[in-house]
C-alpha cells in the first residue's frame, strides 16, 4: 500500500513543482509578483509536503494501511484545493460568487490541515524493523 501511494505523492509533487516552477519564471519575466502567496503555497505544500510524505511511505511500513490511502487523499485533495482556492479568491477568474470561493478555500485548507494532523499521528504507526 505504501509503496503505491508513494509513486502516487511523488508524481502528484512533480506536477506541482513544474507549476510552481513555470509560475515563478512567469512572474520575474513579467516583473508581476501579484501571485507570489500562491506561487509559495504550490511549492511548499504541493511540491515539498507532498513529496517528503512520498518519501516516508517509500522508506517506513505502516501498520495501519487504510491510514495511508486516507492521508494521501487528504493531503492531495487539500494541497490542490488550498491552492486553486487562493487563486480563485485572488483573481476571481470566472467571476464566481465570493461566497462560494472562500469556502472552496476554506475546505481546502481544512483537507490539508487534516492531512497533517493525519501524517503526524501516521509517524507513531510505523512498523520497526529488527536488526
Amino acid at each position: 500500500m505504501e509503496q503505491v501511494w508513494s509513486l502516487r505523492l511523488i508524481r502528484f509533487a512533480a506536477v506541482f513543482g513544474i507549476i510552481g516552477t513555470y509560475l515563478g519564471s512567469h512572474m520575474a519575466g513579467a516583473m508581476d509578483y501579484a501571485l507570489k502567496p500562491i506561487h509559495a503555497h504550490i511549492l511548499l505544500v504541493g511540491w515539498l509536503s507532498v513529496f517528503a510524505w512520498g518519501i516516508f511511505y517509500k522508506v517506513y511500513t505502516v501498520k495501519y494501511k487504510k491510514m495511508v490511502a486516507v492521508h494521501s487523499i487528504f493531503g492531495m485533495a487539500g494541497a490542490l484545493g488550498l491552492t486553486l482556492g487562493m487563486w480563485m479568491y485572488n483573481l476571481n477568474p470566472f467571476q464566481l460568487n465570493e461566497t462560494l470561493i472562500t469556502v472552496f478555500f476554506i475546505v481546502g485548507g481544512t483537507l490539508l490541515l487534516l492531512a497533517f494532523l493525519l501524517f503526524a499521528v501516521v509517524t507513531f504507526m510505523v512498523e520497526r524493523k529488527t536488526v
